[in-house]
């Protein structure tokens, strides 16, 4: 009989939900310091299904499924367990960071009178916010 060593690291990893974003270099030093512990991602309408999840009358949906007439849709953060920092050119090799998450907040962006911020794109109005990641200890 043989037993297969597993290696834990990466059976670990593919259990976890991962996020996986671009920083620069200055901001990835800065998380592998320890001097910052907060990675702020602004929500547009082509980056929202990569951080919230839609309800309406208990059914998920993605935001390119939601209708004007779906009216009080609750907008949730996706729970992450880490965020994959990548940093430097898009090609090749490049430097990264595995980083437990412990926590998210979306903010909604107002203005100097306490209005949301709205903005248009192709036709279809959206609230400015964005979601905020609580970084916790450096994984890998």
């Amino acid at each position: 009989m043989v037993i297969k060593r597993l290696n834990l690291r990466h059976l670990k990893q593919s259990i976890m939900k991962i996020l996986t974003l671009s920083i620069r270099q200055s901001y990835f030093d800065e998380i592998k310091a320890g001097t910052k512990t907060i990675e702020t991602r602004e929500i547009k309408p082509t980056t929202a299904d990569k951080y919230l999840e839609y309800f309406y009358e208990g059914k998920q949906y993605k935001e390119k499924q939601i209708t004007d007439d779906m009216k009080d849709v609750e907008a949730v953060p996706i729970k992450y367990d880490a965020i994959k920092f990548l940093t430097g050119a898009y090609t090749g090799t490049r430097p990264s960071m595995l980083v437990e998450v412990t926590g998210e907040e979306v903010y909604i962006l107002t203005d100097e009178n306490n209005e949301e911020v709205v903005y248009e794109v192709n036709g279809v109005e959206y609230i400015a916010a964005e979601i905020e990641y609580k970084l916790g200890r450096i994984l890998e």
